[in-house]
């Protein structure tokens, strides 16, 4: 899915900002071997090096030094003439460093940048999303680790003197509105995404509906492990994640076909935004 939009969104923006950021926060080693077996896949930056219509510029940011250095190595093999940034850290206590990779751009040169956030739990701070959104024109595309953190962990949460809840939404009353939101038997999962949506609006995004915030279940029991939302202040964005809801699918085989239907038909549709895709395009 994150490969997809990618897509969408760089070919798509194409014609419209002169250059396209690609920032990623948790970009990992670029090679992830499936849990019990041999195979190995591409990370999320490899495919983003890999598009049709690359990025003007990559920034990558992982706090792990050996992941890290194995992503440098695969990015070059990769895409050797790219432009990539890396910034190794805590994102939450780096974000000056990250934004010093950004060009601000200008009237005469436009920059629109896509960060794809993908932490392993809710550590990522509202503030470091806020000090982007602030400072550039940035979309984004957040991996909201609500079952496989906020539930797992509800009970230290809800405690007092716990603040991690409090940083990911940028909010200390939240705990006020889930008192109220528990007589409505509202889950703690969907109270949260709703209060992360609110607060990204407070910052000028316009707040999708729930049921695109893509939820991603385990296959092994089936449980909600995380939902994968994307933020933008402009209804184009959401148009092309529509497609992208539309469109994905589980099975990797089927993925070229539905890149090269998906291609035809909006190519009819909005001439504009053509995303020009083809089969060649990387696996999910």
């Amino acid at each position: 899915m994150v490969s997809l939009y990618s897509t969408l969104f760089s070919s798509g923006m194409k014609a419209k900002w002169p250059r396209r950021i690609y920032v990623e926060l948790y970009a990992g080693a670029g090679r992830s071997r499936i849990r019990d077996t041999s195979k190995f896949i591409f990370g999320s930056p490899l495919l983003a090096l890999k598009l049709k219509d690359p990025f003007d510029k990559y920034v990558f940011w992982e706090e792990q030094p050996t992941n890290l250095k194995a992503l440098k190595v695969r990015a070059r093999q990769t895409s050797p003439n790219a432009d990539i940034a890396y910034v190794q850290g805590d994102c939450n206590r780096r974000t000056s460093e990250i934004l010093a990779e950004i060009p601000r751009g200008s009237t005469e040169d436009t920059v629109l940048s896509l960060c794809f956030a993908d932490p392993f739990d809710i550590s990522l701070e509202f503030e470091t999303i806020r000090a982007l959104a602030d400072a550039r024109f940035v979309d984004f595309l957040v991996l909201v680790a609500l079952g496989m953190d906020a539930n797992r962990n509800y009970e230290h949460y809800l405690r007092e003197d716990a603040d991690k809840v409090d940083k990911f939404l940028g909010s200390k009353s939240w705990r006020e509105r889930w008192a109220t939101a528990q007589w409505d038997a509202v889950k703690f999962t969907r109270f949260s995404a709703d209060e992360f949506t609110k607060s990204m609006a407070s910052l000028g995004y316009i707040p999708p509906p729930h049921y695109t915030m893509k939820e991603v279940r385990s296959h092994e029991k089936n449980l909600g492990l995380y939902r994968l939302a994307l933020f933008s202040r402009n209804e184009r964005a959401y148009k092309f994640w529509d497609q992208v809801l539309k469109y994905s699918t589980d099975q990797k085989t089927l993925f070229d076909w539905h890149v090269f239907e998906l291609s035809h038909r909006m190519d009819r549709r909005d001439p504009e935004s053509r995303p020009r895709l083809c089969q060649g395009q990387p696996r999910l």
